[in-house]
């Protein structure tokens, strides 16, 4: 099939250079392969393997000489996706707590709304969560995938260890304690490392979180007040459509102790205290969304902002996340504001979040403080890859770095020059993948072409 027709019966993913085999599941195909959550790309194999045990999945990676690993497919882009063979390992679900340590070792096919309730009753918590509880916890870290806070590092940030196996089907072992520098490069590994079995945690002491909405929040007072904003609360989000230079809602979530009064202002910084539970999507019901109105529950009930027994949504979206220097947070935000007549027709909502630095090489917040600003699209690609282009040109004097999971049409050079351990994660990968095994044609375009 030659570029045109390819782009023509594909759905023409963003830059076709950057992006070849893409298949949306919106195109009527003769694949009647697996989709991702979304449903806005179709996987292009259809050989998915489901192995038991440690010794079948390491059976598996021998007998093949390309595979990927599969999580709770909740990537936007083709990431996970293969022209041979996937992995999964939902079936490896143990979860072992130990308490002494503060760790506990959770199965590659464990999500965190399984976690958080065992860990939960045993008196202890993790440091965060990502907005969704549904989404595996290797497959959260191995792409720096985060929750908010000032001070609060990414989800990759609280791995201790992790265990997988690498091409030749040998098991390996990689730690904090033991590994030093190498650990950094190894715990955001996009799956190129090997498929992991089971991957070991940092737990806290459990709290209770308390969540605070504030509606109509000014930009203007980001100018001056960004850190009081942002610090204001242990998890801080702020949504909004771009129009009338405001965030349409403020969610605050605060940490309180047990009897614990908070002090909620009618007024937040000219936001106007809410009177009722809301949806981050102003249009839709706050039913399937954590509890707020100030009522502390577990953190694990407050720190996400959807409900594990609710599904979010219905999929029918597209979603896009960059990040940029704290430092420049304001001039980013009002930057791509000066787009919003374009952008808000075909959005549903875009967040603003705040990750503190770490020292992993490939993490989208690696040696810097970082603002996220998150789109969630309506599924109109062919309009949204139009307008991708123009939003990572304001953002370009921030060297945006895109969520590795999600949409973008970055060149790869622009996307490599952002990871200045990018060289010495590639030379860590052929130790345990020399031939390319666990590579697919995103991650030879993105990170080796």
């Amino acid at each position: 099939m030659d570029k045109r027709q390819f782009l023509k019966t594909s759905g023409a993913f963003a830059a076709a250079a950057l992006f070849p085999g893409f298949s949306t599941a919106e195109q009527k195909t003769e694949m009647t392969h697996r989709t991702n959550w979304a449903g806005n790309l179709t996987y292009h194999t259809d050989h998915l393997f489901e192995p038991t045990s440690v010794g079948e999945l390491q059976q598996v990676i021998k007998d093949h000489a390309s595979i990927r690993p599969l999580g709770t497919r909740h990537a936007f882009n083709p990431i996970a996706d293969s022209t041979q063979a996937q992995v999964s390992l939902k079936s490896f679900n143990k979860v072992e707590l130990d308490e002494k340590a503060r760790t506990v070792t959770v199965g590659a096919g464990v999500r965190y709304g399984d976690l958080a309730p065992v860990i939960d009753a045993k008196g202890f918590a993790l440091h965060n969560l990502a907005s969704l509880p549904h989404i595996s916890v290797p497959g959260a870290c191995v792409t720096a995938t985060h929750g908010s806070g000032l001070h609060n590092g990414n989800l990759s940030t609280s791995v201790a260890a992790l265990e997988f196996v690498a091409a030749d089907g040998s098991l390996h072992k990689l730690s904090r304690e033991h590994d030093g520098d190498t650990f950094n490069g190894a715990v955001v590994n996009l799956g190129l490392l090997g498929v992991i079995t089971s991957i070991t945690l940092d737990v806290e002491p459990t709290f209770q979180v308390a969540q605070t909405l504030y509606t109509d929040l000014p930009f203007a007072e980001l100018e001056h007040h960004f850190d009081d904003i942002y610090g204001a609360a242990y998890s801080v989000s702020i949504f909004t459509d771009w129009q009338k230079g405001r965030g349409t809602e403020l969610w605050l979530k605060r940490r309180v102790k047990p009897g614990e009064k908070l002090d909620t202002p009618p007024e937040f910084y000219n936001g106007k205290l809410a009177t009722k539970n809301m949806h981050p999507i102003p249009d839709l019901d706050a039913i399937n969304c954590t509890p707020q109105m100030g009522v502390p529950g577990p953190w694990f009930e407050r720190l996400p902002h959807f409900r594990m027994n609710f599904t979010p949504s219905s999929g029918e979206e597209l979603q896009t996340e960059y990040f940029v220097p704290r430092a420049d947070a304001y001039r980013a935000i009002r930057a791509v504001e000066t787009l919003r007549d374009q952008i808000t027709p075909h959005l549903l909502t875009t967040e603003l979040r705040t990750i503190a630095a770490d020292n992993l090489w490939l993490s989208m917040a690696h040696q810097q403080d970082s603002l996220a600003i998150h789109f969630t699209w309506k599924r109109e690609w062919p309009i949204v890859q139009k307008i991708l282009p123009q939003i990572e040109a304001k953002l370009a004097p921030f060297n945006p770095r895109p969520h590795w999971a999600k949409l973008f049409t970055l060149k790869p050079a622009q996307i490599r020059a952002a990871y200045p351990k990018l060289n010495d994660f590639k030379e860590l990968a052929k130790q345990y993948d020399p031939q390319g095994k666990f590579r697919n044609q995103f991650i030879n375009d993105v990170l080796y072409s």
